[in-house]
Formats: C-alpha cells, structure tokens, sequence
C-alpha cells in the first residue's frame, strides 16, 4: 500500500524574543475604537491568565520576508530527508498574508509565496509545482492533506509541506490581541513509500463553516483612528471563536480518530494549534469527555503546549513542535516509532482540521 510518511522536518524560531512588559508603553484601545482606561498593565496581566503568552518571537531584521523564512525550513526539511530538491513534485506553503514589508506594511502575492521558496531554494525543475495555500491557521494541516491526496493518487512522490508567518507585521499594535501574534516557519517533506502496515498520515477531515462565521477573524483599519501605518490589520472576536472552537474542534478530532477505528486511549500525543492556552485546554478537555472520560483521564503531556513562549505563529505552530519532538529539543516531548498523533487546528474562514498520524 501507499504510504504518505514525513521523511524530514526543519523549524526556524526568530531570535527576537518580545516579553509582555515591552507593550508597556502601548495605549490599548476597545472595539469601540475609544482608548482603555484602565491601566495597561493590567491589560497585560489579564491577557496572560487567559492566553498563558509570557512572550513571543518576532523577526529582527526588516529586510528578511516570510518566503525567507519558508525556504530556510524547506532547505532544512530537505537536507532532514535526504532527498535531491529537484525530485519535488510540490512545494506546498501555507500562509495568510504572502509576504508584508516591514516599513510600509503592504501585503504582497504576486509572486506567491511557493513560487518564491522555489526561487529561493534554486530547484530548477520545471515539474515542480509551486502551490500557495490560504486556509487560515489551519493552512498547514491542510496542506499535508493536500499532499496525502496527491501522493495517495499517484501523482506525486516527494512534496515540501511549509507553514510560514511574519504576523508581526500585519497586527494592529493598539489592539490587545496584538499581543497574541508572533513569527515563525516550520515544514516538513512529505514522500511516498510503500507499506503493507498502515504509517504515516492515516485519517483526516476538514469542517469549513463560512456563513456568518466568515467574520469572527478578518482583517480591518486600526482601532487607532489616528494610526497612520497599515489599513490591513488582523481582526478578530475572541468570544465568537472561543465558542466556535469548543463546539466543534473536539467531534471533529473524535471523527478522525473513530473513523480510523481507535480510540483516544490509542493517542500518544495531540498537536493542537497554539492560539490560546485556556481555550487549548478546554478542547482537550471536551474531547476526552466526548468518550466518556474526565480530565483525571487525561494522560500527562499529551498535549504538548508552546504558545506560552512562541505565542501564534499561526500556520508554523503543529510543524514547530513536530520537528521539535523528533529532534529532541522539546524538554519532556518525543515521539517514537508507532505513536499515533493528531495535528488538530482552527482559524480564519472559520475552517477546522484534524491529521491522524501513526509514527514509521
């Protein structure tokens, strides 16, 4: 049988590390684009209860772009899987906003992001297909199940699968959710082999609810009247999505592991985004109740959690802790051969998707 299998990973985590107390000095203003009166460390300190983000990572130097960051990983996951650049059939690369130049910070598509990491790495193939995909913070899972269908059709072999964000430029620094966005890349190489023991990626789904909830993250002028810099912010309502996420991503998780016939007693690890740490918790929670289990059922480490010192990098977070895993420079965190693992994530559309994995 055909077997989908990550043969190599890479990761790239800026070094600019922005702790809480450097949005000190910020005004914060509400929805209603009027300045927040209370005082804003208290502002931070209540965003922290909540999301657990004591810091994140920003790109330090302006001139680096976020198909910089996509070609570093997939020159990383290709040299991981040993495998020649010019025997891709796909490079694959999630994102939300292509690249945003850092002065002006105006979004750029044209050329895209996956033609541009194709430039970049030098693969001169001219079979290799470069393909953006645009899904929200899901956009890396749904690019492996992408590549799994195109593998498990016979049309392709070898695909580089990259998530890649520089977020810090496209939020609107007087909204407190600011605070919750960071940069980062991370990918994976994605190969045929043949198996008669199922490995690799076993299941997966995808739940895309675009009706009223194509609104609960868009993009907006700032909530500053008199800010002069991007008119192309990301924004979003918190409340909608947190109510969003724990109605549905726990069936769907529940939906892939059932219909590939386990159970969430069979699950080593769960990979969930990091978007939020309460709102990670209380899914995981949901899912286990799903089987009839309460949170002491929960085995420790299972859900492995990042957020509290990467914060979102968005389509980057599930292949940052992959790679982080197999690597070893996860403290606490590995995976082995035969664990079984779900990528699970939900953003902008708003789309939700889960990825079983069973480790070669």
């Amino acid at each position: 049988m055909l077997q989908s299998i990550i043969t190599g990973s890479g990761s790239y985590l800026p070094k600019k590390i922005v702790p809480n107390s450097s949005f000190e000095g910020v005004i914060f203003y509400d929805e209603n684009r009027q300045p927040i009166t209370k005082p804003t460390p208290e502002v931070i300190q209540k965003f922290a209860d909540i999301t657990e983000i004591t810091e994140r990572r920003y790109v330090d130097n302006d001139d680096i772009m976020n198909s910089d960051l996509a070609t570093e990983v997939g020159r990383l996951a290709i040299l991981d899987a040993g495998i020649n650049k010019e025997d891709l059939d796909y490079i694959i690369v999630a994102h939300n906003f292509g690249e945003i130049d850092a002065h002006e910070r105006q979004i750029r598509i044209m050329p895209s992001i996956s033609a541009l990491t194709k430039h970049k790495l030098g693969v001169k193939n001219i079979h290799c297909k470069p393909y953006d995909m645009n899904f929200g913070c899901p956009g890396w899972n749904e690019g492996m199940i992408l590549a799994d269908q195109f593998i498990k059709a016979g049309i392709a072999k070898k695909i580089l699968v990259v998530g890649s964000e520089t977020l810090s430029r496209s939020v609107d620094p007087f909204d407190r959710n600011c605070m919750i966005f960071s940069d980062g890349a991370a990918g994976v190489v994605l190969e045929a082999k043949e198996s008669e023991v199922p490995v690799g990626i076993l299941n997966h789904y995808t739940r895309s609810d675009n009706g009223e909830e194509i609104s609960f993250l868009d993009t907006d002028t700032s909530l500053n009247p008199n800010y002069a810099g991007s008119k192309v912010n990301i924004r979003m309502k918190g409340r909608k999505i947190y109510e969003y996420a724990l109605t549905h991503v726990p069936q769907v998780i529940k939906n892939v592991i059932d219909n590939a016939g386990y159970h969430i007693k069979d699950i080593n690890k769960v990979l969930i985004h990091q978007a939020n740490a309460k709102m990670d918790h209380a899914m995981l929670n949901r899912v286990f109740k799903l089987y009839g289990l309460g949170i002491k059922d929960i085995p420790e480490r299972i859900a492995p959690m990042t957020i509290q010192k990467f914060g979102n990098s968005s389509v980057a977070t599930i292949p940052t802790m992959y790679d982080m895993m197999v690597k070893g420079n996860f403290e606490n965190q590995t995976l082995k051969s035969g664990d079984l693992v779900i990528f699970a994530s939900v953003g902008a559309g708003m789309n939700i998707n889960a990825i079983l994995y069973k480790m070669p």
